[in-house]
């Protein structure tokens, strides 16, 4: 881990940044001493560029990377941005695969890398994490611990834009969104201050953080609760698309009649267009050395062909989930949340989703390498519970309804028309899933009620802030830490 900058080191910094009229970010920063920069074709550049989930994302090409090493290294770096009008990005972990919300071309991308703090809190049960964390490191450094955090299902997910875009975890049923489980936030505002966003300091701030994404400010640390744990049970089991009418049946009253807080799962269906891979996997977990009888039964009863679920530690298990990234693909991701329907009408809405993206999927066959999926996540009740409980967010789901999110994801191999065919075929997938549930919804299929939308699965063309609630809310807290639009005009990510 990096050393810390003294606060003597900051201001003189400060002073210097702010007399300095410098051309451009990478230019003045190269002319600082302490903060690291790499540029093209260095080692460092080149593996920096790698570390993307998507290769789209990868292929942009920024002008400089930045490492800051503290707060007031990433706040010495946006009072220089503040002196210009370049386009720049923050990047954690990579994992998100819209391009220009943690990639750039042309712009500088300050890195998380060296913010990578985790240190424990015997006392509060409290852990600081830095955002150049991943999970599983996050998850390694707990262990000995006997303490987990509230985060990503697979170990290769970054910190950063996982909790501000509210963060859906495998402990979700027993704690919330990870985002619930944030104690407080270390953020660098538009005007290069730092403070701290908690329930008692910026409190608003502290609120729009959770679920806001990167619309307020660059989070450079959290302190989050952090909960007892030992040996877990978990894996995958994979199904063949026969199952497909036992499967949506056997989610749809996991949802509704969620057995277990102590049980997690994600249910996905995989294809390629000309049916080399047609299954479900499912990736299983619960909170325990073994799970009770009946918790996955009606899961296991349609007899998977392969089960690896088994007694692990919880770092073992975020960590042999990274299978699931395939690499040297460009992706996109996207998502829906539908009311959970009844068991009489469940396999006509359930079935009509499923036979939706298949369509699409089978539309765009031509599309080189391309693979389609869908994930459903159970969302039900007693989770929108719990995040009340634990103070609450900006997706603000209330409990009147069971709901899935349902994520879509298309992997490829990257060309201009293809990229050009992946965006029309989202857009498809995605705008026809709503169709779908609206048509349902006015049938009395599936019952009226709030669906926003999750950040963490979002496409960029979609219209997060304007599915939420707490719009008006957003665009105030906004308003007023950021009101000359630093983080709205220059960066990307989802936006008012």
């Amino acid at each position: 881990m990096a050393p810390k900058r003294s606060l003597l080191y900051a201001s003189t910094l400060f002073t210097f940044l702010i007399s300095s009229t410098a051309a451009d970010t990478c230019s003045t920063v190269a002319n600082i001493s302490g903060i690291d920069i790499e540029r093209s074709p260095s080692i460092d550049y080149l593996d920096e560029q790698t570390k993307y989930w998507s290769t789209a994302c990868g292929n942009l090409k920024p002008s400089c990377i930045l490492y800051p090493s503290s707060a007031e290294e990433v706040a010495a770096i946006v009072k220089v941005l503040n002196q210009n009008n370049e386009t720049f990005v923050f990047k954690s972990g990579g994992h998100n695969p819209n391009k220009h919300f943690a990639s750039i071309d042309g712009g500088p991308l300050i890195s998380t890398k060296h913010l990578d703090d985790v240190v424990f809190d015997a006392s509060s049960m409290t852990a600081r994490v830095g955002p150049g964390n991943r999970w599983e490191d996050v998850q390694n450094a707990l262990e000995p611990s006997g303490v987990a955090a509230v985060g990503g299902r697979i170990g290769e997910v970054g910190v950063g834009g996982y909790v501000v875009g509210g963060g859906l975890s495998f402990l979700s049923a027993k704690y919330g969104w990870a985002a619930n489980n944030i104690v407080d936030f270390e953020v660098v505002l538009a005007n290069g201050t730092i403070v701290t966003a908690s329930k008692s300091s910026h409190p608003d701030l502290f609120k729009a953080l959770k679920g806001g994404g990167n619309s307020y400010g660059i989070v450079t640390s959290y302190t989050m609760v952090v909960h007892p744990i030992g040996q877990v049970w978990g894996g995958n089991l994979v199904f063949t698309a026969d199952k497909t009418p036992q499967m949506l049946a056997a989610v749809r009253d996991f949802t509704e009649y969620y057995p277990d807080e102590n049980a997690g799962i994600i249910m996905t269906a995989e294809m390629t267009a000309l049916g080399a891979i047609d299954l479900w996997i499912m990736f299983l977990f619960y909170d325990g050395p073994t799970p009770p009888a009946g918790v996955f039964d009606n899961f296991t009863d349609i007899g998977p062909f392969v089960n690896n679920c088994k007694t692990r530690s919880y770092a073992d298990l975020l960590s042999s989930n990274n299978w699931a990234v395939v690499k040297g693909s460009a992706y996109t991701i996207a998502t829906e949340t539908t009311p959970l329907p009844n068991a009489t009408v469940g396999a006509e809405v359930l079935g009509a989703y499923y036979d939706h993206w298949r369509n699409v999927t089978e539309a765009w066959q031509g599309i080189g390498g391309i693979i389609g999926s869908v994930a459903f996540q159970p969302f039900p009740k007693l989770m929108a519970r719990k995040a009340k409980e634990l103070g609450g967010d900006m997706l603000d789901l209330d409990d009147s309804v069971d709901r899935i999110i349902m994520e879509f994801d298309f992997s490829y191999l990257l060309t201009p028309l293809d990229d050009e065919r992946i965006d029309q075929a989202t857009v498809q997938l995605y705008g026809g899933m709503r169709d779908l549930i609206m048509q349902f919804t006015e049938s009395g299929h599936v019952p009226e009620a709030y669906l926003p939308l999750f950040m963490n699965d979002g496409y960029f063309r979609q219209d997060y802030f304007g599915r939420l609630r707490t719009r008006d809310f957003a665009r105030a807290v906004a308003g007023q830490y950021d009101p000359e639009g630093f983080f709205a005009g220059r960066t990307g990510g989802f936006k008012m």
